[in-house]
């Protein structure tokens, strides 16, 4: 039997009828069968099932009761008239049973009048299914025979056996009840979310052009016209779920009422009708069949929990099959209340659509209208020129900082390369040389400036101090390493110039010229005319070289590709990508200085010391530096720190909780360098301080990226203890183990865009992965900050009473303190956080932070949104039951089932135009500071969202993006 579809209409496969409740008055209607074919006589002492069914005028049938039959009415198939409510039933008329196989044609008028060809159908149905009618039966006795004698407190079998029929009948009828309300409550709204819900083929493509893609794996994956099941999933695109594709396809196949392992196009052809049709009532109907895989019309909790644990394995979700058991039962306790044992398609459907009144958590930003949503300012056409005009204010705005830096620094270049390119333009070496020692020349000037501004922006602690001081309000700190990247690629070209013009056309034309030019050069380079040789063979040519070769080495390590191991060679030569390889080659530089100060004062035209502007150019920076290097030194030996907490979490990520030095004052967002001698004795790699500044101790999240961090937590681990039961990480605070963990040194804090958080009215936190940790930091400040004012807030109303009407008189004391009282007052009104991630175990980080924020922010400052990414967006269907289940079981027990948190997982990626557009609705002239710490793509595209809604709204965003 199949089990109806709730409210709108339905789509019935052949063979299996859907049967529904009416509002017509029911006729009754009572077959027996036997489970092994009404061939067979009950004297072989098997029990027959008694079925009572309602006819309707509709031409519904609707299950009344289901109950063992007397052994003597078991020699055919039963019509009669249903009992009166007035009078004792008559007894059911018998008719003999045709041969095995043949169609019973014994049928009442009244019968032959309503549904005789639904009737037969499904007494064929009925006698397929007889065996698992009996145990349903059995189980349903069992189950009422309890309810009745806990009730009624009857001690005797008999009785309550015989109780329990009426049970079954009022469990029945609530069920029935429900239903009907469930119909009533399927509005327009429910039914336009079912479109879209349910979808088994997702994507942005027509279902036409979808079907080409198909119809193109189907003749490249099949063999002799024929595709199999496994390779089902690839030919419509669920590579990643192949397990749902293929009970998907086990599914359609039992509907056609075939077992098959291959199919012809044709075949593929109306799968691919069914599971994109545009019916919610067809689509919803496989996903029932799909939990139903007995075909019975009935989900049990055995089924439901099987669909869980495949919904999870397409969704990546290993937790959620670990506790598929108990989240069955959470939707067998909600959507089976009368207990009987099953649910039907309506129920299903019930739960999939006012899935919605359960999200009653971290709730999307209300607003009221997309009309509403702009201001005047936005709505208002422009013509072309204020819309080129508004454009560049806007650019301006936002770029300001970092163009008169940059006009400035260009400016300076050019100036000292015309300088350059006219003094030796007007010397005697132009006649011999050309313009090609004039430009070299102009080249060398700048780079000397370059090399000389390019350690500047790596004086991390002169940053940090500038950033608190008024030069920040002009000079763009944030942008400290994309200016450090710009200088070297400046230096490229400055190389290029200089060197490319002395090797490639000075050297030949000096030592090509005739000995009567040559003559007035004596003093430069010698009576002798040099060779080509001599000139490279010299101390400028050497020095020249060794720096153009390290040059070349840093450069290229430190792109990219080379730093983030993109590049895959063949050993030994892997070892020249990774952090490792950037790093050490990156200290070249000393080398290059060096040769860079001897090549500056051995030079073959400039012979006066004070003409020779190299170290002039290079004493301050390099003085900074070098201060810079040694104060880091001293202060990393300083800071002693001993380990507090260990964790390894899923995902590769280490947690290490120290103890913080009494001299260590940081803001939130700042970072600081981590070194481990046990891993290097040199290397210093920068993690986020996730810790809070009203902390008592630090801590950081060290993600496995790399070879350092992969020794890291190698060396951890052999330290830890095992995993213990029931916990995620490795997990040891005993003194034994806090002396046999390695050292640790540390060396910060240093700035961050992050830090300057609280000059913004509302914040944007946006997290990648392992890159939520600087926003951590920020979000446990804010909820500290939030306890202190609502703390000072008690306590103020505790010392200064409020003044109310019954007080006549205030003494001038009293006013004043009430007055001058110190208030707290938080800049920042709201913080929304969106972390986006692709596992599910990355949770486990920082679910301590989320809880207690979730708990504590009573004044719904901060707002968190999580997203799993390996989950498949709302509305496929391959998570809809984790749709439900999530929504159902957060508002049962207050935890959401993905992260294991009070704060919901959303799926997929969020939108972050929609994002944007609702937070400029609600906070209509704030100042929005939006923060990002993530994959370069996702920063262009954040950058170009703010700057579009600076352009169409009052609210203003400026965009930072975090770098080490």
């Amino acid at each position: 039997m199949r089990g109806g579809g709730g409210g709108g209409p339905g789509v019935a496969t052949p063979g299996r009828p859907r049967w529904g409740s009416g509002v017509t008055t029911p006729r009754s209607l009572s077959t027996g069968s036997s489970p092994r074919g009404s061939d067979r006589s009950s004297d072989d002492g098997e029990e027959l099932v008694e079925v009572t069914l309602d006819l309707l005028e509709d031409d519904n049938i609707v299950l009344r009761s289901v109950e063992p039959a007397a052994a003597a009415a078991a020699a055919g198939l039963g019509v009669g008239a249903s009992p009166s409510s007035s009078g004792a039933p008559p007894p059911p008329r018998r008719h003999p049973e045709p041969p095995s196989g043949a169609p019973s044609r014994s049928r009442s008028p009244a019968m032959r009048r309503t549904s005789s060809h639904r009737l037969l159908q499904f007494s064929q149905e009925l006698k397929a299914t007889a065996s698992r009618a009996k145990q349903f039966s059995q189980d349903l006795t069992k189950r009422f025979t309890r309810t009745q004698s806990r009730a009624n407190l009857v001690g005797e079998t008999g009785a309550a056996a015989a109780a329990a029929p009426s049970g079954i009948d009022a469990a029945l009828e609530a069920r029935a009840q429900r239903r009907r309300r469930a119909q009533l409550d399927r509005t327009k709204s429910g039914a336009h979310r079912a479109i879209r819900g349910l979808r088994f083929i997702s994507g942005g493509n027509k279902t036409s052009n979808a079907w080409i893609e198909v119809q193109a794996n189907f003749d490249r994956l099949a063999r002799d016209g024929y595709l199999s099941r496994d390779d089902f999933p690839k030919c419509i695109g669920m590579t990643e779920s192949q397990e749902f594709a293929m009970e998907l396809f086990d599914t359609l196949s039992r509907r056609r009422q075939m077992q098959v392992d291959k199919i012809n196009k044709d075949e593929l052809r109306e799968i691919w009708q069914q599971i994109t049709d545009n019916s919610f009532d067809s689509r919803l109907q496989i996903f029932f069949d799909m939990v139903d895989k007995n075909a019975d019309g009935h989900i049990t909790e055995a089924e439901v929990k099987e669909i869980i644990m495949l919904s999870a394995s397409a969704n990546k979700l290993s937790r959620l099959k670990e506790q598929a058991e108990e989240y069955a039962a959470l939707i067998m306790e909600e959507l089976d209340p009368e207990g009987l044992g099953y649910i039907e398609l309506w129920q299903l459907e019930t739960l999939l659509l006012q899935k919605d009144t359960y999200v009653n958590y971290s709730q999307a930003l209300s607003y009221t209208s997309q009309a509403l949503s702009q201001n005047l300012a936005g709505l208002r056409k422009r013509s072309p020129i204020r819309k080129i005009s508004s454009t560049l204010n806007y650019y301006l705005e936002d770029n300001w900082k970092r163009l008169w830096v940059l006009a400035l620094w260009i400016g300076i270049m050019a100036g000292l390369f015309i300088w350059k390119f006219i003094q030796y333009r007007n010397r005697y070496v132009f006649h011999v040389m050309g313009y090609c020692v004039t430009t070299a020349k102009g080249a060398a000037e700048t780079l000397k400036l370059n090399m000389a501004l390019i350690l500047l922006p790596v004086c991390r602690n002169t940053i940090t101090w500038l950033r608190n001081t008024k030069a920040a309000r002009a000079l763009p700190f944030d942008d400290n390493i994309n200016f450090h990247k710009t200088i070297a690629a400046a230096i490229v070209v400055g190389v290029i110039l200089h060197a490319g013009n002395h090797l490639v056309c000075d050297f030949p034309r000096l030592i090509s010229s005739p000995e009567e030019k040559y003559a007035p050069l004596h003093q430069y380079f010698g009576d002798k005319k040099p060779t080509y040789l001599d000139l490279v063979k010299g101390v400028e040519g050497i020095t020249g070289v060794i720096m153009v070769v390290c040059m070349l080495i840093a450069f290229t390590l430190a792109t990219r590709w080379f730093r983030r191991s993109l590049v895959k060679l063949p050993r030994p030569f892997d070892k020249l990508t990774g952090f490792n390889a950037f790093w050490y080659s990156h200290h070249l530089f000393i080398i290059v200085y060096i040769a860079l100060i001897i090549h500056g004062e051995c030079l073959y035209l400039i012979h006066d010391w004070y003409k020779k502007t190299t170290w002039m150019y290079l004493s301050v920076p390099v003085g900074l530096y070098v201060g810079e290097r040694t104060l880091r030194f001293f202060r990393s030996g300083s800071y002693s720190v001993r380990l507090l907490k260990v964790a390894i979490y899923p995902g590769n990520v280490l947690t290490l909780q120290m103890s913080k030095p009494p001299t260590f004052r940081y803001k939130s967002g700042q970072y600081m360098f981590v070194q481990c001698p046990a891993v290097s004795p040199f290397e210093w790699h920068p993690f986020s301080i996730t810790s809070a500044p009203g902390d008592d101790y630090l801590s950081i999240h060290v993600r496995q990226l790399g070879d350092w961090t992969r020794e890291l937590k190698r060396v951890f681990s052999a330290a830890c203890e095992p995993p213990v039961g029931g916990k995620s990480g490795l997990l040891r605070a005993d003194e034994t183990t806090k002396k046999a963990l390695p050292k640790l040194l540390i060396d910060g804090p240093y700035g961050s865009p992050a830090q300057d958080y609280s000059k913004y009215d509302v914040l944007l936190l946006v997290g990648l992965g392992i890159g939520a940790t600087p926003f951590i930091s920020i979000l446990k400040d804010l909820l500290n900050n939030i306890i202190k004012l609502e703390e000072e807030e008690e306590a103020s109303s505790d010392l200064y009473p409020p003044i109310g009407r019954s007080k006549a008189h205030v003494d001038l004391d009293t006013l004043m303190r009430i007055t001058s009282k110190p208030k707290r007052v938080l800049k920042t009104t709201n913080a929304y956080f969106y972390w986006v991630t692709r596992e599910q175990g990355s949770f486990d980080w920082f679910k301590g932070v989320m809880n207690e924020i979730a708990e504590l922010d009573q004044r719904n400052i901060i707002e968190m949104h999580n997203y799993l990414t390996s989950v498949y967006e709302e509305g496929d269907a391959r998570s809809a039951l984790i749709t439900m289940l999530q929504a159902l079981n957060h508002a049962k027990n207050g935890v959401d089932i993905v992260s294991g948190t009070k704060v919901r997982t959303h799926f997929a990626r969020p939108n972050f135009k929609k994002v944007l557009s609702k937070i400029a609705t609600k906070h209509p002239y704030a100042k929005i500071g939006v923060f990002y710490c993530g994959a370069p793509v996702l920063a262009q595209e954040l950058s170009k969202l703010c700057y579009e809604f600076n352009g169409k709204s009052t609210t203003k965003f400026e965009f930072h993006k975090e770098h080490f």
